[in-house]
C-alpha cells in the first residue's frame, strides 16, 4: 500500500508540474499568445485542477480504504471530479473543431480566430460539464449524522447513466474521430488553393501538423478513458458489477491522461518545446543537483574509507 501511494503521490506532483509549465509558458511568453494555444492553456489549467482538487484526495481514500471527510466533501469532491474530467474530454473536442475549422476554412476561420471566440469556446465547455456533472447531487442517498463509508458515483439512475457517459465520451470521442479523419484526409492541394498566399499555405501547414499531433492525444484518450467510461456504462446497465480496486485502476487510468496531454503537446510541438523544456529543467534541477551532491559525498566517503584501511 506504501508504494502505492508513494507513485500515485508522485504520480499527481508530476501532473502539476507538467501542466503549470504548460500554463505559465502560454502566458508568459508572447510568441505563443494565439487563440489555438489559449484552448491549449485551459485544457491545461482543467488538467492541472485535476491534479492538486481530484487526485490528492482519491490518494487518501485509496491509502485509509474509508470515507472520513464528510458528505459535504464528499458530494463536492464528487462534482469536481467529474466536472473536471468532462471538461478536458471536451476540450480535446473543441480543439479538434478548432484545428478542422483552421484547415478547411483557412482564410475564412483566420479572420474570426480570436482570444474572445476561444473564451467563448471555453465557456461553453464549462457550462455543458457543470450540466452533465451536477444532477447526481439532487438524488444521491443521505445517511445518518455519522456520514458515508464510502464515496462513490451512484448507478441507481440508468437514464443520468446512459446521459453522463455518452454526453461526457461516446458523443465527443465520435466527434473527434470524425473531425480528425475528415481533417487529415483532405487533399493539400484543396487548402492549399483557398489560401492562396505563401503565409496561409505555411499556416495551414502548421495546422495539418497540429492535426496529426491531436491524433496522437485522441489516442491515449481512448486507451486511458474507454475503459472506465465502458465500465460505467456496463454497471449502470446492471450488466457487471466492478470491485473497488477495479473502479479505482480505471479512475486512475483515467486521470493518467491528464499528464500525457501536456507531455504530447511539449514532445511534439516545436514552440512549446523550447519554452516548457528550459522550465522544466528548472523545477528539477534541485533535484537532480541533490542527487548528484549525495552521489560525489559517497564517493568521497569510500575514498577516505580507503585511504584509512
Amino acid at each position: 500500500m506504501v508504494v502505492l501511494v508513494v507513485l500515485l503521490g508522485l504520480l499527481t506532483l508530476l501532473t502539476a508540474l507538467v501542466n503549470g509549465a504548460v500554463i505559465t509558458a502560454i502566458c508568459t511568453t508572447k510568441k505563443l499568445h494565439l487563440p489555438a494555444n489559449y484552448l491549449i492553456c485551459s485544457l491545461a489549467f482543467t488538467d492541472f485542477l485535476v491534479s492538486i482538487l481530484v487526485m490528492p484526495v482519491s490518494i487518501l481514500y485509496i491509502a485509509t480504504e474509508t470515507w472520513s471527510l464528510g458528505q459535504v466533501v464528499c458530494e463536492a469532491w464528487l462534482s469536481v471530479d467529474m466536472t473536471c474530467c468532462t471538461c478536458s474530454i471536451l476540450h480535446l473536442c473543441v480543439i479538434a473543431l478548432d484545428r478542422y475549422w483552421a484547415i478547411t476554412k483557412a482564410i475564412e476561420y483566420a479572420r474570426k480566430r480570436s482570444a474572445r471566440r476561444a473564451a467563448v469556446m471555453v465557456g461553453i465547455i464549462w457550462v455543458i460539464s457543470v450540466f452533465i456533472s451536477i444532477p447526481p447531487l439532487f438524488w444521491r442517498y443521505r445517511p445518518g449524522s455519522h456520514g458515508p463509508k464510502q464515496c462513490i458515483i451512484q448507478h441507481n439512475h440508468v437514464g443520468y447513466t446512459i446521459y453522463s457517459t455518452f454526453g461526457a465520451f461516446y458523443i465527443p470521442m465520435t466527434l473527434i474521430l470524425i473531425l480528425l479523419n475528415v481533417t487529415i484526409r483532405i487533399p493539400s492541394f484543396e487548402t492549399e488553393m483557398e489560401a492562396a498566399d505563401e503565409r496561409h499555405q505555411i499556416c495551414t501547414s502548421r495546422e495539418r501538423k497540429a492535426a496529426r499531433i491531436l491524433g496522437l492525444i485522441l489516442g491515449a484518450f481512448i486507451l486511458c478513458w474507454m475503459p472506465f467510461f465502458l465500465k460505467e456504462l456496463l454497471v449502470g446497465l446492471q450488466v457487471i458489477t466492478a470491485t473497488p480496486h477495479v473502479s479505482d485502476f480505471l479512475t486512475w487510468l483515467g486521470y493518467f491522461n491528464s499528464l500525457i496531454n501536456p507531455l504530447l503537446y511539449t514532445s511534439f510541438n516545436e514552440d512549446f518545446k523550447l519554452v516548457c523544456r528550459p522550465r522544466l529543467n528548472v523545477q528539477c534541477c534541485p533535484i537532480r543537483e541533490c542527487i548528484r551532491e549525495s552521489y560525489m559525498q559517497c564517493v568521497h566517503w569510500r575514498y577516505d574509507l580507503r585511504s584509512v584501511c
